[in-house]
Formats: structure tokens, sequence, C-alpha cells
């Protein structure tokens, strides 16, 4: 069958402007895949962001879609997805391998099936609606840390986070093609109601080609399923950095700022709701909350953030704890989308976290007001717990100006945080890299909550707080970061932090704003200004250290009962906890030897540690000064 010319094909989508645009990228590759999903998803026109002066049209269009609604303020828009479209679709989020490979906990299917089943629903599926292509780059500009995608979408919602969320690389399409790889984003909402949520639910697909370095989301409009340089190019970045051996992370990247104004930067990784966006808003400045991208030069771990903007969850952010992020989401002059929050009848956007009561409006699941049930009698809440916003990095006050710096910054620490109310202590430090990475991060577990579809509050394994994102085999992924330290001259240092322990009464103990002393502890640590105890399980900070940070930056007391509670061992909390891991990590056949070695380790020094103190060791124990 003879080959048609893709310019003759595209021509019948779009004008001779947006024609020129295109060929301009000088990749024959690109122009043959547009015209074959063209002529395959049949859209009314097609229509290229190649600048910035196309991002007020594509903004305009989803809002005369109905995708976006204006609230009182006109830079406000909120987006709805409907009640069986509001979070990440772990059953039908699948990895394309050949052959359906087998990988413990990652959802693998077929390749050549896969494909073949996207290509069956993509028939028609853009009819009477215009596609959006977008060219983008997941990391800074001319950077040795970016990656570039195309984003195709019939979604002007869509294309409206990709705006605010990533740089627009069109110039560098231009400049660098056919020289230049890319990743491929194709999404098709699908067939919608008369609310505009999606009819087919029950054939939402978002699958991910590793070997094709692209993506498929059908029959969904959800931002972590929808938005191609998000999510699902975080598991293509995760993918790449293991062929390549450097480390795409699921981690926020912040800097501390010390005595004599030197600044600390730190990555973080938490699964969702577990503290990680407060966490970066705490800290001094902020590089990104999100993701990170981090590689070896000159024997210096850097990292940079692959994004520009914040797709963050919106629910509990509050005046008092979160005085940066809400004094953004409340200005009328900032571009901000909300999704899934309440739009009430007089045009309020309202969340868990404002400090007025909710009115009457629509919401997620239709028209609402308070004291509306579902049909299970189920009080619906006004706002989704997933509830999110999109707004552009540059709104922060704490932006650090080195956000856009092709090298990125340097890591000085690396910290992995769970929901666990019984186990691990609110900081402790590794013993080394090796330790820190199995017992920190491979061995990371916490409590689900709303960003996934499914039951919240059940504790689950959950690997470097990237398990939902990995496109490799675990074991793999915890060999990568073995190796990756053996380029470094300088080598990060490793913390586990937990917010989450609670008392005898089941109270928290910790308030929110204590981590900021915990950050502080960690930026005087990798200075090497104090000293800490050794445990059977890392290094403590010294009870009198704490109290100095609690005084000087919180204006706060530190009473030794607390110090006491928080920082003591609970040896079979822990035992329970390596036995959990290491028969989790039995399951995965690539599990590299040493973390069976440091667990093995682990549970020695526990054992000795309770046949000398028992059970509950107090912190006080270890002090030998």
């Amino acid at each position: 069958m003879e080959k048609k010319d893709p310019k003759a094909v595209l021509r019948s989508f779009m004008g001779e402007d947006m024609l020129e645009k295109l060929f301009k990228i000088k990749d024959p590759k690109l122009h043959e895949w547009l015209a074959e999903i063209a002529s395959i998803l049949q859209p009314k026109s097609i229509y290229l962001i190649t600048s910035e002066e196309d991002f007020e049209y594509v903004r305009r269009r989803a809002i005369e879609n109905k995708e976006e609604l204006v609230s009182r303020h006109p830079n406000h828009t909120v987006h709805f997805d409907g009640p069986h479209d509001v979070a990440r679709d772990r059953k039908n989020t699948k990895i394309l391998v050949p052959g359906g490979e087998k990988i413990p906990y990652i959802n693998t299917f077929d390749r050549e099936e896969g494909l073949k089943e996207i290509m069956s629903l993509l028939p028609g599926m853009m009819k009477g609606r215009e596609m959006f292509v977008g060219f983008y780059c997941f990391g800074p500009k001319n950077s040795p840390f970016t990656i570039h995608g195309v984003q195709v979408t019939d979604s002007a919602y869509v294309a409206h986070n990709e705006n605010l969320l990533y740089r627009l690389c069109y110039d560098e399409f231009v400049e660098k093609a056919p020289n230049i790889q890319y990743a491929k984003f194709l999404h098709a909402t699908g067939r919608k109601d008369e609310h505009g949520w999606i009819k087919d639910v029950e054939k939402r697909r978002v699958y991910i080609d590793l070997e094709g370095f692209s993506a498929y989301a059908v029959n969904t409009q959800y931002g972590g399923n929808t938005i191609g340089m998000k999510k699902p190019m975080l598991r293509l970045c995760v993918y790449k950095g293991s062929l390549e051996g450097w480390l795409c992370e699921h981690m926020f990247i912040s800097g501390i700022r010390g005595p004599n104004g030197r600044i600390t930067y730190i990555t973080g990784a938490f699964p969702a709701g577990c503290g990680k966006t407060s966490t970066a808003f705490i800290s001094d400045l902020i590089v990104g909350d999100d993701m990170a991208i981090i590689k070896e030069f000159d024997g210096i771990a850097r990292a940079a953030n692959p994004e520009r903007g914040m797709f963050g969850i919106i629910d509990g952010v509050n005046p008092k704890d979160d005085p940066e992020l809400y004094k953004v989401l409340t200005d009328p002059n900032k571009e901000i989308i909300f999704s899934n929050v309440l739009l009430t009848k007089d045009g309020r956007v309202w969340w868990r976290g404002k400090d007025e009561p909710p009115g009457p409006g629509i919401n997620y699941a239709g028209e609402w007001w308070p004291g509306k049930k579902d049909e299970k009698g189920n009080e619906i809440p006004p706002s989704y717990p997933n509830a999110r916003f999109t707004i552009r990095l540059s709104y922060l006050s704490n932006l650090d100006p080195r956000v856009d710096d092709p090298k990125g910054v340097p890591v000085d620490a690396m910290i992995f945080g769970g929901r666990d109310s019984d186990t691990w202590v609110p900081i402790e430090e590794a013993f080394n890299w090796t330790h820190g990475i199995i017992t920190k991060a491979a061995a990371l577990e916490s409590e689900r909550t709303a960003a996934v579809l499914g039951t919240a509050g059940k504790r689950e394994f959950n690997p470097f707080g990237i398990l939902d994102f990995m496109s490799i085999s675990i074991g793999k992924y915890v060999k990568l970061h073995l190796d990756f330290v053996k380029k470094l001259k300088k080598v990060p240092r490793i913390y586990g932090v937990n917010y989450f322990l609670r008392d005898e009464k089941g109270n928290y103990i910790a308030d929110k704003e204590d981590k900021r002393v915990w950050l502080l502890w960690i930026d005087l640590r990798v200075n090497n200004e104090v000293d800490a105890l050794e445990t059977p399980t890392g290094l403590i900070p010294i009870y009198q250290d704490l109290v100095k940070l609690f005084e000087k930056h919180l204006n706060k007391e530190y009473p030794e009962s607390r110090y006491e509670k928080e920082f003591a061992t609970r040896i079979p909390q822990h035992l329970a906890k390596m036995e959990r891991i290491w028969k989790i990590y039995e399951e995965i056949p690539d599990t590299p030897k040493e973390l069976f070695d440091i667990i093995r380790e682990t549970k020695n020094r526990l054992k000795a540690t309770r046949d000398r103190w028992g059970d509950v060791v107090s912190p006080f124990k270890y002090d030998r000064r």
C-alpha cells in the first residue's frame, strides 16, 4: 500500500501557518506520526502550541469547551473530572513490555497486545474536537538534564496544564531535529455525558510503552493520567535513567538556609499525603515540589526540577500551616486551575482548609449542597480529598533563583518519609549511603491516601515513594542507586523522617511546624556541626541540640519526656518491619544481595540491643558522653 505524504494528510487538518510551523521541525518521523494519528482520530482541526502567545488561546478554548469554569476571579478556573475519574487508576495503568514479562509489584502487559488494544479504541475519538500538539522540555532548557516531549491531546484543559507546568521547547525542536530524542504522549478524552464526565470509564487505559518511549491515555480526564509530561513521563524517565546510569526520582528539591547564609540542598521522597509538599514549603528555598532528575557531574550528585509549575493536592491547605501556598492560591491576579474543588453559586472556590464554610454549588459529583449524600447514604464532601491546583512556580516568593540552572543544584542530603504511627523516629540519619538506600528508601512503607482509587488507611510498601510510577523492577532500581554512589566523590547523607508518630492515646506527638527543626538538624549534620547518637537503626539527634533548635527557631520548649517518646527505639516494631521487607524482596528475583546483608545486620543489632535493654529503649541510653 502506498504511503501517503504526511504534509498532504495534515493539510486537511491544519492551515498553512500551522503546517509551516510544524515543518520547521525537520523530523520526518514526527510528521509521519502526527499524520497517522490524525487520520485515525479524525479531529476537526489541529492547533500547534509553539509560543507563549498560544497559551491564552488554549485557556480560552478550555473555557469555551466548558472544560473549565471561571470563578468570581477571571484568572481562576475550575475543572471537574466526575466522580469515577478523580485519581490515578492503578488497575488500568500498565507498563507495556515485550511478551508481557511479569515484574513483581508492577502492572505489566504485553506490548503488542496493549498497542493493538489502544489502536482499536482510537478510531474517530477526536471527531468534532480540536487536537492540540505541544512541544515541551522535561528539565531546564539547553541542559544535560533535559528530556523532550510532544503532547497530543483533544483536551484544552490538559494542554492548559502542560503550558503552566512545563517549559515550552518548540525552539529546541526546530534547532535540534532530527537529532533530538523525545517522548510522545497521546491523550484522547473519549465520550462525555451532559456533565462533561467520561462515559466509557470502564475502558479507561493508561499505557506506558517503554520501547516506543511513549504513553497513551484514553477515556480519562484526570491530570495524573492525562498530563503526559507529568507521571507518564516520570515512568519513562525512570526507564531511561536505568539504561544510562542516573536517577529519576519522585522527589522535591529544596534549600535550607544554615548559619552565615549557607544553603544545604535536600531532596525528599514521600508517598502521597505524607508531608512532601509541606516539607518543601517549610524549607527556605524551593527548587521543585514533586520530581527530580539526579545526575553526577565531577563526582557531585546534582539535581534539577523537570517542571516549572505545580500540580499539587489542595486538600487541607490553610493559612496557618501553609501561609506561602495559601497566599498564592487566594491571589486573584495569579493564573490558577483548580480541579475537583467546590465552585459555589456565588463563584467562590472552596476546599477543606478555607476559613469560611462551604455553600451550595457544583463539585466533582455534580450539584452540591451541605448534607448531600450519595446512593449509599454517605455524605459527599464539598471538595474531593484529591482535589488539585495548577500554578506556575514563579508565583512563589521563596523560589530558588537556581530553578532554571542548566547544571541543577548539588544534593547534600536525601530524605525518605511515610505515614508510620509506631516505628520510625521523627528524624534518623543512615550510617552510610548503602544502609540508607536499603533501610530508609527501599524499605519505605506508608498508609494509603486519597490520591489513589481504593481503600484509604491501609499500610502499603512504597519503596522510594515511587512505586506507582516504577517502570522497571524494584530490585533493579535499588541496584541502580547502590551503583550510582560509586561515581561520587561527595556522597549525600540519607535520612528517614516520620511526622506521624502517635502517643499511647493515639495522638500525633509532633506539630506540623516541627519538621522545620528536623530539616535544620540535617543542615547541621551535613556540615559536621553537631554529633549524633548511634542506635541499632541509625543516628539520632542529641537531646540538647534539639532543645536549642526548638527554642531558637520555633520559640518552643522541647521537654525530655517528649524526646524520650519520639526517639525511643521500639524494637518489636522494627523487627516486624524488617521481616516484612525481607519477605517482599525475597519475591523480587533481581534484588541485590547487599539488601539482605544490611537487613540481617540490622536485625542482629536490634536483638542485641533488646537483650541488653528490653523492647523499648530510651534514647538517653545511647548517650555515652
